[in-house]
């Protein structure tokens, strides 16, 4: 039997073969998994996805399984104290920043009613079903994710530059950016 084609990155041990064939591209629209994608991607910035899926569940023992009010009320000692987590990522300014946005993200859910709401607004609440055919086709950003950054900024959102931005919009199905070739792509198209 022919094994499955798979995106080029999914190649990289078996986390990320599951991430890959379980999780990314599916539409999301829980609050609390948004809001932890949302982090998660932050906390990625200069390192590899793989890393960040590798210390994702002492995260989510961290950070109350990114219970958006309970890490809103973090205070600093408790930050410190994840800061000598070696199942963290421990830098300081993503770790502030973790907090800042479960901030952010609670005035975005009292102004749009759900953090789903706000953060699909900017692909119409639809996912948009690319066609790539080669990995160099898929981009790094595009003007949406340009537009979310800037928005999720301007409400204080950290870390959420146009390309976390877009990276995030892939993870959690907003684009579905699965190679034609991929079995998950056809797969994907067809979730909402």
């Amino acid at each position: 039997m022919a094994s499955r084609i798979r995106c080029h990155w999914a190649a990289d041990g078996e986390l990320m073969q599951n991430y890959h064939d379980t999780e990314w591209g599916v539409p999301l629209h829980d609050d609390q998994v948004l809001f932890e994608f949302l982090c998660l991607e932050g906390a990625q910035a200069g390192l590899s996805w793989r890393t960040v899926l590798h210390k994702r569940d002492n995260y989510r023992k961290a950070f109350h399984d990114f219970d958006i009010a309970r890490v809103a009320a973090m205070k600093d000692r408790d930050l410190e104290k994840l800061l000598l987590d070696p199942g963290l990522i421990r830098n300081r300014l993503k770790m502030t920043a973790t907090r800042d946005n479960a901030k952010a993200s609670l005035a975005a859910i009292d102004e749009h009613g759900s953090l789903d709401a706000y953060l699909w607004s900017f692909v119409g609440g639809k996912p948009v079903h690319n066609r790539w055919r080669t990995r160099s086709e898929v981009p790094a950003s595009t003007h949406v994710s340009d537009q979310m950054s800037k928005d999720l900024k301007k409400r204080g959102f950290r870390f959420i530059g146009t390309t976390i931005c877009y990276a995030f919009m892939q993870a959690t199905g907003m684009v579905n950016d699965h190679l034609v070739e991929c079995f998950r792509h056809k797969a994907c198209a067809s979730k909402h």
